[in-house]
C-alpha cells in the first residue's frame, strides 16, 4: 500500500524514538567486545560490538509493530538479509551503529542510521543520530529536513574557503591517490578556492553529514570489485540530501541503487554526496 504523508510522518516519528533512544544507549556505553565480521571487505567494515546489536535491538523493539500493520520489509546491518525489502512496498533500512570503529576507538565519527525506502529504491523517510552531539536530524520525502524536531536552520551551512573532501579511511590506500588528490586540487583551484582539506576517520553516514555542515563539500566512492558500503550506509542520509536540495547519486549521476536485488553493497555504481551539483559533476569526471 502507497503510505500517505500522514502515514510517514507518523513512521518518521517513530523512527526518530527509535534512533535517539538507541543514541543515548550508544553514548553511554563503551566496548566490552569487539568481533571482527568474516566476510568483511575492510577493516571498518569487518569489527562489529555488542553495542551493535544492542542498539539494534533497541530500533527494532520500536519499529517492529509497524511490519504488520503497514506491511513493511526489513533490512538491518546486524541481521541476515531476509529478501523481504523485494517485496514489501517500504522498507526498513537500519544501521545500528555506523562507524563502529571511531567508536570503539573513542572518537566522533559514528551515528545511528534509520530509513524508510520503497522497493524501487527510493528513500522516503531518513533518521540521522549523531550520539557525540546528541543531535538528531530526519528528513521526509516532499515534506522537508528537520533538526531536533525543528525545520533545518539556514545558518547551519558554513561557506568556507576551502574544499572539504569526506573519505573513507580505505582512500588512503588507493594506488591511484596522489591523482585523485590533484584532481581535486584543481577543482579547489578552479572554483577560487584556497586548498582542499582531507577528512578521514568518520563512518559514512558522518562523512556525508559532514559535507551538509562544511560547504564547499563532497563524499565520494568511486565504483570497485567489492564492498563500497552497503544500502544502510547512504539510504538516511540521501533523503536528507533530497530534502536539503543537496546532490545524493552514484558515480555516474543516476540515483541511488537502494534496493538491488542481487547485492547488499554499493560498489557496482559508487556513491557521490556533495554540496552542489557544479561540485558533483567535477568529481564524477575525476572518480
Amino acid at each position: 500500500m502507497k503510505l500517505s504523508s500522514l502515514g510517514l510522518t507518523e513512521l518518521a516519528d517513530l523512527a526518530v524514538l527509535a534512533a535517539t533512544e538507541a543514541g543515548h544507549m550508544i553514548a553511554e556505553s563503551r566496548p566490552v567486545e569487539v568481533r571482527h565480521k568474516a566476510n568483511a571487505t575492510s577493516l571498518a567494515s569487518q569489527v562489529v560490538t555488542e553495542i551493535d546489536r544492542r542498539s539494534e535491538d533497541i530500533i527494532v523493539g520500536h519499529l517492529m509493530p509497524t511490519l504488520e500493520r503497514f506491511k513493511l520489509g526489513l533490512l538491518t546491518e546486524e541481521r541476515q538479509d531476509d529478501r523481504s525489502r523485494l517485496t514489501a512496498e517500504y522498507f526498513w533500512c537500519i544501521d545500528p551503529l555506523d562507524g563502529t570503529l571511531p567508536f570503539v576507538e573513542g572518537r566522533p565519527g559514528y551515528a545511528v542510521s534509520i530509513a524508510l525506502v520503497d522497493r524501487n529504491g527510493t528513500p522516503h523517510i531518513g533518521v540521522v543520530h549523531d550520539p557525540v552531539e546528541r543531535v538528531t536530524q530526519h528528513a521526509i520525502r516532499n515534506v522537508g529536513a528537520f533538526r531536533d524536531g525543528q525545520r533545518w536552520p539556514s545558518e547551519s551551512r558554513i561557506d568556507g574557503d576551502v574544499l572539504s573532501v569526506f573519505v573513507d579511511r580505505s582512500f588512503l590506500e588507493r594506488n591511484d591517490r596522489d591523482s585523485l588528490m590533484k584532481a581535486l586540487s584543481q577543482i579547489a583551484q578552479d572554483m577560487g578556492l584556497s586548498d582542499v582539506r582531507l577528512e578521514v576517520g568518520s563512518g559514512a553516514v558522518m562523512n556525508a553529514c559532514g559535507v551538509i555542515y562544511h560547504s564547499p563539500a563532497c563524499y565520494f566512492k568511486p565504483p570497485t570489485s567489492t564492498g563500497g558500503g552497503s544500502l544502510w550506509d547512504f539510504a538516511a542520509t540521501a533523503c536528507l540530501f533530497r530534502e536539503l536540495g543537496a546532490v545524493a547519486t552514484d558515480m555516474f549521476g543516476e540515483p541511488l541503487d537502494l534496493n538491488r536485488p542481487d547485492s547488499t553493497f554499493m560498489n557496482h555504481r559508487g556513491v557521490l554526496f556533495a554540496t552542489d551539483e557544479a561540485i558533483a559533476a567535477r568529481v564524477r569526471a575525476i572518480g
